[in-house]
């Protein structure tokens, strides 16, 4: 089976971290074997003078082809029109890739088009598609329904392309419900569950990590107060705002905001009140992002919005409960009273499952047993088979 998959989200040399979680199924996939995969990664410019700037300027030094887990990842150019120009970006992305995709299907035929993102690249990869006669699967990640299917000529296009697919994939059931709602076909959906790298997230005992963050992370929390981990990039949608927030009703509680972002000002104004408890740690490496968690006694994400977050599976595999809102696949991920709490976006509901978890701790095996079922080699599995289906 041979598959063209386009992923504006995708990891490249002047991006390692971006889209991180494509990569990992990706190359779960490749390990799988019985797919020969090519993989193409996008990259917006914007015109001259634009491209002058950062962080422009430094994606314009990622070379046309790189190599990520066994992969060999090709990254055409196309014109980025910032801030105006993202709801015709589908066409751009088409007229940069088609003529190197035909190219490559002359060599050796594809079977099969996939898109990892719904938009931009869904509408993109329908075109290509159409151009090659060949099927489509789109996978719907969270964001790009939430967000793009706001935007009516955005909308359109996900609709026409949705029309197209022989398949859509969902990261939960919760928002395939989202999709129908737009007037997506319900018959196409397929609920494909993110993986997890079972080796990296694990837990370590909760003391011992405890014991390993003022050399790892430079963070020190006095013996015997609580710890809250708030992972994440720091935009006003992961609602830090609100974890910080819930402090004022656990005085013992000490909060680290592992990420960066636009809103880190606005965090640290916020934090003012609690600054010795609320430690701004940057970004945290995926080397360093388990131990973090496992000495946590719960891991806070009051977004606005998710699909379903690759760092719920993470937190939860590294022994911490979680405390999230009742959106997207929440109620898929916390199906018992081990996994954590769904509470209201709001300092007192998120400070009230706090005090629950910590008046009767859970054991980390107990919460990490939670997501045994959660791994890239059963998520890679899944989608070669759907795959195979829509082929």
């Amino acid at each position: 089976m041979r598959v063209l998959s386009i992923s504006t989200l995708f990891p490249s040399p002047v991006r390692g971290g971006f889209g991180k979680f494509v990569a990992n199924q990706m190359a779960a996939l490749h390990r799988l074997g019985g797919v020969d995969l090519t993989m193409i990664n996008p990259i917006g410019l914007p015109p001259f003078p634009l491209s002058l700037r950062q962080p422009y300027r430094d994606w314009a030094q990622c070379p046309a082809q790189s190599e990520l887990g066994g992969l060999t990842v090709l990254h055409p150019r196309f014109t980025l029109i910032p801030m105006i120009g993202s709801d015709s970006n589908p066409a751009r992305i088409t007229r940069a890739v088609l003529p190197l995709v035909r190219h490559l299907h002359a060599e050796k035929p594809f079977d099969l088009v996939d898109a990892q993102f719904f938009f931009p690249d869904g509408p993109a990869a329908a075109i290509i598609a159409r151009e090659l006669g060949l099927p489509l699967t789109i996978k719907a990640r969270g964001s790009d329904i939430h967000y793009w299917g706001g935007r009516p000529a955005a909308l359109a296009q996900m609709l026409a392309a949705a029309d197209q697919a022989s398949a859509l994939l969902t990261v939960s059931g919760a928002l395939g419900r989202d999709m129908v709602a737009l007037g997506m076909d319900k018959a196409k959906l397929r609920v494909h569950y993110t993986g997890l790298d079972r080796e990296r997230f694990t837990p370590t005992p909760r003391a011992q990590a405890r014991g390993a963050l003022p050399e790892k992370l430079g963070l020190t929390i006095p013996d015997g107060a609580p710890l809250l981990v708030c992972p994440g990039a720091l935009i006003a949608i992961k609602g830090q705002a609100l974890a910080i927030g819930a402090l004022e009703e656990l005085p013992d509680a000490h909060l680290a905001l592992a990420g960066t972002g636009a809103y880190e000002t606005v965090l640290r104004q916020v934090a003012e009140p609690f600054a010795a408890r609320v430690h701004f740690l940057g970004q945290v490496s995926h080397d360093a992002l388990p131990l973090l968690m496992s000495a946590a006694d719960a891991v806070v994400l009051p977004s606005e919005r998710e699909g379903l977050a690759n760092v719920w599976i993470e937190a939860m595999a590294c022994g911490a409960p979680l405390i999230i809102p009742d959106i997207g696949g929440g109620r898929e991920v916390i199906t018992s009273p081990a996994a954590g709490r769904i509470a209201l976006r709001t300092p007192h509901a998120i400070a009230t499952a706090a005090r629950e978890l910590l008046a009767a701790p859970i054991d980390q095996a107990d919460v990490a047993a939670q997501v045994a079922g959660f791994s890239w080699e059963a998520n890679a599995m899944k989608l070669r088979e759907i795959w195979q289906e829509a082929i």
